[in-house]
């Protein structure tokens, strides 16, 4: 007679979208145990976690403290928080338990900054614990996927990631208009875009080129902003016409002059554009050139008033996923490179 191991237990760190699909994933899955919640706004403190989620009360209270997440002793803590914080997370591997996150610094450790990447290495090897970052974008789309479509390579001049996302029935007015800039003058729109992602992105397609042997000379990026033609009204609102309808922020890995990985956001309120920009459908496009040429799309078969519903299970569900490939790893910062490929368990 075989026996299953004992499932691993796992605290969710945050229930905002994203840790509320991770909760409910954990919830149900069979190797994991839900050992505990961790939230933030004192009103959910104390409240069941099944109820934070969205589902039948699973008679978990969420905490509010870090020490209360200690005294749970976890094996793995999925930490989702807004803002990534380097006490929290060094107290939680430094005690043993393992964190996967979908905070995305720590995709390339070798880009991560240098203190932050020393101190957290510490406090792996003080617990004997593993850290690991992961996600949809940057994560499996700019990792796994291209890592897969290269193994059937032996010549690679280029990969190109185009993420489409279709916005105009995304009902968050405040996202959309005061913090992307959309329905504004092109030059009210802030300068983060490029930086951020760079920042972003930057380390997956080093992490990439670094796994195929072929390691970036550089990373550089620029965004460029695209005008309504015509007032456009979406769920959020208006965008008058000649204000900002589109978004296309493109990061561009370097070798010998030319870009050998790129990855490119388009991100757009309306196809109508006053300027001509391949327009997809929402999901992801890769074009491979190489010795096996490939053209491959990747569309989000959900209606555009569900993708808020439906759009954290591709974030949330690789964290869940990748919990037990974590606790076998040794101890330290773990990329996808060097974690088993990520076969989830289902039944």
């Amino acid at each position: 007679m075989t026996h299953s191991p004992a499932p691993l237990r796992v605290v969710q760190w945050a229930t905002g979208t994203i840790g509320g699909y991770a909760l409910r994933s954990v919830h149900a899955h069979p190797g994991l145990e839900l050992a505990g919640v961790r939230v933030h706004s004192p009103a959910k403190v104390g409240r069941d976690a099944g109820e934070l989620a969205g589902i039948a009360p699973i008679g978990i209270a969420a905490v509010g403290t870090l020490d209360e997440v200690l005294a749970l002793r976890p094996d793995c803590v999925l930490y989702m928080p807004l803002a990534f914080d380097a006490d929290e997370v060094c107290a939680l591997l430094a005690a043993g338990s393992d964190v996967v996150t979908t905070c995305g610094l720590f995709h390339h450790p070798a880009s991560t900054e240098p203190a932050l990447r020393e101190r957290v290495t510490a406090a792996c090897a003080a617990g004997g614990s593993t850290l690991h970052s992961t996600g949809s974008s940057p994560g499996f789309i700019t990792e796994a996927v291209p890592l897969v479509l290269a193994s059937i390579q032996r010549e690679l001049t280029g990969i190109v990631i185009d993420e489409y996302a279709d916005l105009s029935r995304r009902d968050s007015p405040e996202l959309l208009f005061d913090v992307m800039g959309f329905g504004r003058e092109q030059t009210a729109v802030s300068e983060f875009l490029a930086p951020h992602m760079l920042s972003s992105f930057g380390p997956s397609l080093r992490l990439v080129a670094e796994a195929l042997g072929l390691v970036l000379d550089d990373v550089v990026a620029h965004a460029e902003l695209a005008t309504a033609r015509t007032e456009v009204r979406i769920a959020a609102g208006t965008i008058p016409a000649g204000t900002v309808a589109a978004q296309r922020i493109t990061v561009n890995g370097i070798r010998a002059g030319t870009p050998l990985l790129t990855f490119r956001a388009t991100w757009y309120c309306t196809p109508d554009l006053a300027v001509d920009w391949p327009i997809g459908d929402t999901g992801w496009h890769i074009s491979v050139r190489g010795d096996a040429p490939m053209e491959v799309d990747l569309r989000f078969a959900v209606p555009l008033e569900r993708m808020a519903a439906v759009s954290p299970a591709f974030t949330a569900n690789r964290a869940v996923n990748v919990v037990a490939a974590v606790r076998a790893a040794e101890p330290g910062i773990r990329s996808s490179v060097e974690l088993p490929q990520i076969i989830p368990r289902l039944g």
